[in-house]
């Protein structure tokens, strides 16, 4: 079970997360996108998307930090665990709760909004509820475990965050994880779930982001010429800019 669970399943979600990128790219262009409904509701969008979106953002960094930069890194720097600790709730507490109050006023728009209901599929509704439990699971081992220590002391850097690299390494440490307390063993496999699910759903806009628009030449926008005689060829057309009356 142990190797069904921390090595086979992992492999397999990220195997899938990454094949099914490719593939949807490949024959589902046209359907690489968020299937935005801001024309069909907007008020409650303008507080709900960037809640959700830039508590996601603080949520990412705070878990690129957590997982992939190594204890003896920041110890090096002279960050003492209890000063990281400090750090990382602050940080990751309101980010994540922000994240979630996002993702609830997302979900009540998209159930209360009739368009918009009637938009949403089948695979919109396990995304919304897979994102929902991952998220609640994280922000539960961060309030119990990190503040109030329910089940006890327990310092993720030292478990979970090297067999999350040894994943990588080809080399997967299972006893790491499996002496995790559970909330973390079930934050870990749902989350593997969500990015085996992900290549299929509209969480695939996260790699679309506009880079392009930084670069892009301005687009200029003229009023139509309304003056008596205009266009009529009575005369040549100017080169530049003319004042507009």
């Amino acid at each position: 079970m142990s190797t069904l669970l921390w090595i086979m399943f992992p492999y397999v979600c990220l195997a899938v997360f990454i094949g099914g990128h490719v593939w949807r790219y490949q024959y589902d262009k046209f359907g690489w996108t968020t299937r935005s409904s801001q024309l069909y509701e907007r008020k409650l969008l303008r507080i709900a998307s960037p809640l959700f979106h830039f508590g996601m953002l603080g949520v990412f960094v705070g878990h690129v930090i957590g997982l992939v930069i190594p204890q003896s890194f920041t110890d090096w720097l002279g960050i003492s665990p209890a000063a990281y600790h400090i750090i990382a709730m602050a940080g990751g507490i309101p980010a994540g709760v922000a994240a979630l109050i996002g993702l609830a006023l997302l979900i009540y728009r998209r159930r209360t909004v009739g368009p918009v209901f009637r938009a949403t599929t089948v695979n919109d509704k396990v995304m919304y509820l897979m994102l929902a439990l991952v998220m609640v699971l994280g922000i539960w081992n961060t309030i119990a475990g990190g503040i109030f220590e329910i089940g006890g002391e327990y310092n993720y850097r030292e478990g979970v965050s090297p067999y999350w690299r040894s994943i990588f390494y080809f080399q997967p440490d299972v006893s790491l994880i499996e002496n995790a307390p559970l909330g973390f063993q079930l934050h870990a496999l749902t989350a593997f779930l969500l990015f085996a699910m992900w290549p299929f759903t509209r969480l695939v806009h996260v790699f679309s982001a506009p880079i392009g628009y930084l670069t892009r030449p301005y687009i200029v926008y003229r009023s139509r010429d309304v003056r008596p005689g205009a266009g009529t060829g009575s005369r040549a057309p100017k080169r530049g800019w003319e004042k507009v009356q």
